[in-house]
């Protein structure tokens, strides 16, 4: 009887440590958040500071730079000039802040002069990504010109005024410097795929919450938003700071349903890295991991308070992932589409497409993207090197198309795949052209002088490059699956406004059927494609970006007035 009681007690015991657990670890994360946040509030209020007193400085400079030229010129000190007020304004339509959102803090008043966090430790990469963290960063600058914006980054090859540069020659965005700061990570590693050649998935999330750890030691700020996809960031900074808000734009899902069934596709279909890895024990083991990982990666995205995802096929996914964690924990903000920003109107200013323009367009292909392998380039080389071969006809009356393959490369693994991919072109060479690193004006030239724009990534989760190539009145050809399917070479007026293809011998008659479209279709295509971008401006995104920063500004207030 007695060793029954302490059975029991001992049963009873474990069962009260454990439900007691949870509490425990919450206490814990606080203490720990408290520390920290009491560690780096010197360094804070030295940003701010610093902030303030350069902001002064240029406008001294400013202003001495105007006394200057009105001397010089005084006719010109009657023209009135809005470089005082550039950070004053939302938009070029003049605009003040509270037009945009019915946020509580407005900045035309004391407005919002919290931090900001942007977590983007690869954010001099140059891609798509990273012009939306960018944009991200001049509409909150518009919104609130007081808040100082910190971009936690693992680049620490460039300084900042090389980073803003790149923005500038590759973007087109010029961002108030003195309210940009960039902190450096010195655990960027351990996010990488080839920290991990093993379990890539959980090695590359628990590597995102050393990066975090080191990200939250640095600076703690008041809101922070992940624009690169480490949601266990976002869960880490939770339980350290449960008062925090966060938000989270979703370019791609880390795991989702698609990656799981491509699994036991063929690898011939084309869908992805993964297809037909499913077969054997390995396999099923691998579907057993993935299965897994899908669970803790949905818990990981409850704990978000605001969700944006750039494309309805991002959505669909992240909803059933996360929004069953999401209600459970009370989040009240529905996930939603925030299309990422593209250059639009500067690439309709400045590319014609009128029966001129006709006149001077070659017939080549163009394909922008960053030199991953996720882009699929082999497919797109091998589909080109068909299109030559079995479609020889449209060579015959004019110059042989030419493959233009524009990106950036990171590191020495993108550099050696360029190798590979200059390789794999032996045979066709002469029809094909490499550009590293080419900055805006020369993209330009290309959208302005190409013909048809390729996409070849399988479940691209948007396809900023292709909106690129519909602004600039190109016919595209892309892969039939993501954000390109979904969202953007979809029918305007009940007509198309390119082409969808999935193997390399579907891309090769996409690139036929393009290049041999009759003038006047062709023509009036490029018109629909040109039309249909205007759904991604940069200024729809800014006013959708605003809406939602408006939320967590509101979420971080009381925090603020109560000085934390």
């Amino acid at each position: 009887m007695v060793a029954l009681y302490n059975t029991l007690a001992m049963l009873l015991g474990t069962a009260a440590i454990f439900s007691l657990l949870p509490y425990a670890l919450r206490l814990v994360g606080r203490a720990l958040g408290s520390n920290i946040r009491s560690r780096t509030r010197q360094r804070r209020e030295l940003l701010r500071s610093r902030a303030k007193t350069e902001e002064a400085e240029q406008k001294k400079t400013l202003s001495e730079s105007e006394g200057a030229s009105d001397r010089e010129n005084p006719k010109a000190a009657s023209i009135p000039s809005s470089s005082d007020d550039e950070w004053e304004k939302v938009n070029e339509g003049g605009r003040t802040p509270g037009d945009l959102g019915t946020g509580s803090l407005q900045a035309g008043e004391s407005g919002f002069e919290g931090v900001v966090g942007f977590f983007h430790p690869f954010c001099n990469a140059g891609g798509g990504g990273e012009r939306l963290l960018f944009a991200a960063i001049l509409a909150t600058q518009r919104r609130y010109p007081n808040a100082l914006c910190v971009v936690y980054t693992g680049d620490h090859d460039a300084s900042k005024d090389q980073i803003l540069n790149n923005v500038r020659n590759r973007f087109n965005i010029d961002l108030n410097a003195a309210r940009t700061c960039f902190l450096y990570l010195s655990t960027r590693e351990y996010v990488l795929a080839s920290k991990w050649p093993h379990f890539t998935l959980l090695g590359q999330s628990i590597g995102s919450l050393i990066l975090g750890w080191d990200a939250v030691n640095l600076l703690v700020p008041d809101i922070l938003i992940d624009t690169m996809g480490y949601a266990f960031v976002l869960a880490l900074s939770k339980w350290l700071f449960p008062n925090l808000p966060t938000g989270a734009y979703v370019h791609y899902p880390t795991i989702s349903t698609d990656m799981l069934s491509s699994l036991h596709t063929e690898v011939s279909s084309g869908q992805g890295l993964n297809a037909g890895l499913g077969k054997g024990t390995k396999g099923r083991a691998k579907q057993v991991y993935w299965e897994l990982f899908a669970k803790l990666y949905s818990w990981v995205g409850g704990s978000v308070d605001v969700v944006m995802t750039n494309s309805s096929w991002t959505q669909n996914h992240i909803s059933r992932l996360w929004a069953p964690a999401r209600k459970k924990r009370g989040k009240k903000n529905a996930i939603s589409v925030v299309y990422p920003p593209c250059a639009v109107e500067e690439l309709t200013a400045k590319i014609p497409v009128d029966a001129e323009s006709e006149k001077t367009r070659t017939r080549n292909l163009l394909y922008i993207a960053q030199f991953r392998p996720e882009k699929m380039h082999h497919v797109i080389i091998d589909a080109f090197s068909a299109f030559l071969k079995s479609y020889k006809y449209l060579t015959r009356d004019g110059p042989t198309p030419k493959l233009i393959l524009v990106g950036s490369v990171r590191d020495d693994h993108d550099e050696k795949r360029v190798y590979k991919l200059r390789l794999q072109t032996q045979e066709i060479k002469d029809h094909v052209q490499f550009v590293v690193n080419a900055k805006w004006p020369q993209i330009l030239d290309f959208l302005k002088s190409s013909s048809v724009g390729v996409n070849g990534m399988w479940n691209e989760h948007f396809g900023i490059g292709v909106v690129e190539y519909q602004a600039a009145g190109l016919i595209s050809v892309v892969n039939d699956s993501g954000g390109p399917k979904a969202d953007i070479v979809v029918e305007i007026d009940g007509k198309p406004t390119g082409f969808r293809a999935t193997t390399p011998e579907q891309f090769a008659a996409g690139f036929a059927e393009a290049l041999s479209l009759p003038a006047d279709e062709a023509f009036a295509m490029r018109q629909r494609a040109r039309k249909s971008s205007w759904r991604f401006s940069e200024q729809v995104f800014n006013d959708a970006w605003t809406s939602h920063l408006e939320i967590l500004v509101d979420l971080a207030s009381p925090q603020l007035k109560r000085g934390r």
